[in-house]
């Protein structure tokens, strides 16, 4: 499903063009200091230690063997500089309609407003959404991103719905 989508795509964004492709094992640390060099995913325990690498590998091979899931990745021909992972996620509501769920979207903390965010949702919605065939594309974002929520309302988002999550202890 999310694997047919046509990848790897250019991406233009204000200071040149971007490569996004499905992430690959070989991502993986780049990935990891992606998530662990932000403070709020820091946090909640994504801070790159050693001992938390196979489980990151694991998860990574899970998205891609999930056919509808994807881990993508943003490129700048030298370094990854961005990610995302897409979900289809098939539903009864809205007369059975699936939806898309957009999640861990980073991009780089010395490329951020650089356009590289928007030009990758921009292509989520101009792009895998229709290819995909979904009615609805959605996401979650921590309280704490208020630079986050106007940039996603900047881009048409509604913060529609309240969320809930329960933390429950690692297996």
């Amino acid at each position: 499903m999310i694997a047919a989508l046509d990848l790897p795509v250019t991406l233009t964004a204000r200071d040149g063009d971007v490569t996004l492709r499905a992430a690959r094992p070989d991502d993986l640390d780049a990935l990891v200091a992606l998530l662990s060099d932000d403070p709020i995913s820091a946090a909640r325990g994504d801070d790159a230690r050693d001992e938390q690498r196979p489980a990151y590998a694991r998860a990574l091979a899970r998205i891609a063997a999930d056919p509808a899931n994807a881990q993508l990745v943003v490129t700048d021909g030298e370094r990854l500089i961005g990610t995302m992972q897409l979900t289809v996620i098939p539903g009864l509501a809205r007369a059975g309609s699936d939806r898309l769920q957009i999640e861990t979207v980073h991009v780089a903390r010395d490329r951020r407003s650089s356009g590289i965010g928007a030009a990758m949702m921009r292509w989520v919605e101009e792009v895998a959404a229709p290819a995909l065939g979904v009615s609805l594309i959605q996401l979650t974002s921590d309280a704490a991103r208020v630079d986050a929520h106007r940039f996603y309302e900047r881009l048409g988002f509604t913060p529609s719905h309240v969320g809930f999550k329960l933390r429950l202890p690692l297996a």
